[in-house]
């Protein structure tokens, strides 16, 4: 079941939560409001709905993101609340925003167009490297039936994803504080497998972690240089079959995985 926010009344519902999906298809079951629609003024959550809306029209579906559930869960997930607070008013412009520790938020169109890439359907497990603020993780957590899996360096970073993922009501992602190199063995193989911060090499392990048939987008390139966003599926015969997406510009992915692996390791597949 997808998230549903609570009910204080009809009219808060309209405000905090524009285009809200049906009840069948969410995973909100708290029967108490939003956290959004207790934190803040009706107005300011009406003028967040509407940048919202005009966020997924303008810069998402306008630039050819056609998945329904897709686009749903772009409408559906606060942004501003991954953000610091002096951030927020920028929170729905097309452009990355810094979190801290020297990481970003992603721009909401590429968070959409990796999602999208993902292909997940009904009762699949995604993985996430780099979970970072969160948002990414609430927006695949959108998704119909799909189980998330998300890990994280940055300890600061991991507990404060995991208490805006809990406050907003986003309790059934599974979040890990480890290096995302290593993915999370105990729980593949998955389905679908996502990464935020750019390696120059696929690492072997989250490779082995994917399922036959699995699909992972993923950033490659040099660390401090713009990157190619790649789309892999993975063959029967364990090779991955690569599709070039495009440029695009990630933080660097760090840790001691990457560190003691950077003469390939997992490049080419």
């Amino acid at each position: 079941m997808r998230r549903i926010s609570g009910i204080l009344s009809a009219a808060l519902i309209l405000l905090a939560a524009c285009n809200v999906a049906p009840p069948e298809r969410s995973k909100r079951t708290s029967s108490t409001p939003s956290p959004e629609a207790q934190a803040i003024p009706s107005e300011e959550a009406e003028a967040f709905a509407q940048q919202r809306e005009e966020m997924v029209t303008k810069t998402i579906k306008n630039r050819g993101i056609t998945d329904e559930d897709v686009l749903q869960a772009m409408e559906s997930v606060p942004r501003h609340q991954f953000v610091p607070e002096e951030q927020q008013a920028q929170a729905y412009g097309d452009f990355p925003l810094p979190i801290g520790f020297g990481q970003t938020i992603s721009q909401p169109y590429i968070v959409a167009m990796m999602t999208e890439l993902l292909e997940l359907e009904e009762g699949e497990k995604v993985l996430e490297i780099g979970t970072g603020s969160g948002y990414q993780a609430a927006v695949l957590d959108e998704l119909p039936d799909v189980e998330v899996y998300t890990v994280e360096i940055i300890p600061e970073l991991a507990q404060r994803a995991e208490e805006t993922l809990d406050k907003l009501g986003y309790t059934d992602v599974h979040c890990k504080q480890g290096d995302g190199y290593h993915g999370w063995p105990e729980q593949a193989p998955f389905d679908a497998i996502i990464v935020t911060a750019a390696p120059d090499h696929v690492p072997q392990p989250l490779r082995e972690q994917l399922a036959v048939r699995g699909r992972m987008v993923i950033p490659i390139g040099p660390r401090g240089g713009y990157q190619t966003l790649w789309k892999f599926v993975k063959q029967p015969d364990g090779e991955m079959k690569a599709y070039n997406k495009g440029g695009v510009a990630f933080v660097p992915f760090t840790g001691q995985g990457i560190r003691g692996n950077e003469e390939g390791g997992g490049w080419p597949p």
